[in-house]
């Protein structure tokens, strides 16, 4: 059997891959570009299946002391006005009470801590070049490190570098959803507390998220592009002219948001997009989490189903005698949950970026109609009951 595995990548996928493998006697070695897991970010949520992989990781009590517990989002029209406010999970399908948000730097660590000492991490590195031999992969890195291993994983993220090595350009996986993003922090001047705020026009999105009053609050300004804005990911400053060309002459706080992204040290740019392949494996590697299915931000689902991916793949490695199967064994037990989870961003594109005055019009009645009515969305992040490799 496949005793050794190379994992690139310790976001989310990569450290829970990491953990299962661990358990189930695996020898493992993570190679992360990053000098250190990343701390900080905004809240992200582990819902429905995903929190059942964290329960038997062993992390709710960790995971449940570092909840934000968001209390409302609120939708506002052009000048500023309300025109609805709700609980998150009203919106997302998931359940009030039981879900976790926490900062994505929190739900890293706490994935990080129980196999620090007993997975081999290589930090400030990546993968250079990929040769499967056939019984082995042998992998060079950009420090120069070679070494071969039974398996490699891409855990690698949205813009993987080992799917573009082994699998090809991003270009060929790649489905792009329309839409353009900078997420930035800035002080809290606005009284915000464990709430989001969410200012619309056909086409154009502005959001302030708030954890605690006294902490940096997250700004996120969406809009509509017909074709990726690819010359401007290499050039902070278009990626700021280009934002800031988008909100020209808005009410609300919006002058005040893109004057923040203006002078941001931590200005975040990039468009909205989701990966879609026919296999997620090719010989001895495989992919997982956005690296391999993508949902993009606007499903809200991205880290679950990474979580729900890593730990079917550990087990669908550790009961297979050979790799082959176990990969098609994976592929075949979360593609469907996979799908699902990547439709809801037709859901949260409705929701949070309609893109003419009808459909605004239209989510602004449905918005009002949901608060009233206490209405959920459909759960789809709960579409897969985990099975027991243990």
């Amino acid at each position: 059997m496949n005793r050794t595995v190379l994992i690139s990548g310790a976001s989310i996928a990569g450290p829970a891959l990491a953990y299962w493998l661990d358990q189930y006697g695996f020898e493992v070695t993570v190679v992360e570009k990053a000098d250190a897991v990343r701390g900080g970010g905004y809240a992200i949520d582990v819902r429905g299946t995903a929190r059942d992989v964290v329960d038997r990781m062993g992390l709710m009590p960790e995971l449940r002391k570092a909840h934000v517990d968001s209390q409302k989002v609120s939708f506002l029209e052009p000048d500023g006005t309300l025109i609805a406010a709700m609980r998150p999970e009203a919106m997302t399908g998931g359940a009030e009470g039981l879900d976790l948000e926490v900062r994505r730097g929190d739900l890293a660590d706490a994935l990080y801590t129980p196999i620090r000492d007993k997975v081999e991490f290589l930090f400030g590195d990546s993968i250079a070049r990929l040769d499967d031999r056939g019984d082995r992969v042998d992998v060079v890195l950009d420090s120069g490190i070679s070494r071969s291993f039974d398996l490699v994983i891409g855990a690698d993220g949205l813009h993987s570098n080992t799917r573009r090595l082994v699998f090809g350009p991003e270009e060929e996986f790649h489905s792009y959803v329309g839409f353009a993003f900078a997420g930035f922090t800035l002080p809290n001047e606005f009284g915000l507390s464990h709430e989001g705020v969410v200012w619309n026009i056909p086409g154009r999105t502005a959001v302030l998220y708030a954890h605690e009053p006294d902490e940096l609050v997250h700004g996120f300004l969406t809009f509509e592009q017909d074709e990726p804005p690819y010359d401007a990911f290499r050039d902070p400053i278009a990626q700021r002219d280009l934002v800031a060309a988008k909100f020209q002459h808005q009410g609300w706080h919006v002058p005040r948001l893109v004057e923040a992204m203006r002078t941001s040290d931590s200005l975040f740019f990039d468009i909205v997009s989701q990966i879609h392949m026919p296999t997620w494996s090719q010989g001895r590697v495989a992919l997982v989490g956005d690296a391999a299915y993508a949902t993009s931000f606007m499903s809200g689902q991205g880290s679950s189903v990474a979580l729900v991916g890593a730990y079917v793949l550990a087990g669908e490695l550790a009961t297979h005698d050979n790799h082959a199967d176990a990969f098609a064994a994976y592929d075949h037990r979360i593609r469907h949950f996979v799908e699902e989870n990547q439709a809801v961003v037709e859901v949260g594109r409705r929701i949070l970026a309609p893109t003419t005055q009808a459909l605004l019009d239209t989510r602004n009645q449905a918005l009002r109609a949901s608060a009233e009515d206490g209405h959920q969305g459909r759960a789809a992040n709960t579409g897969l009951v985990l099975p027991d490799y243990q």
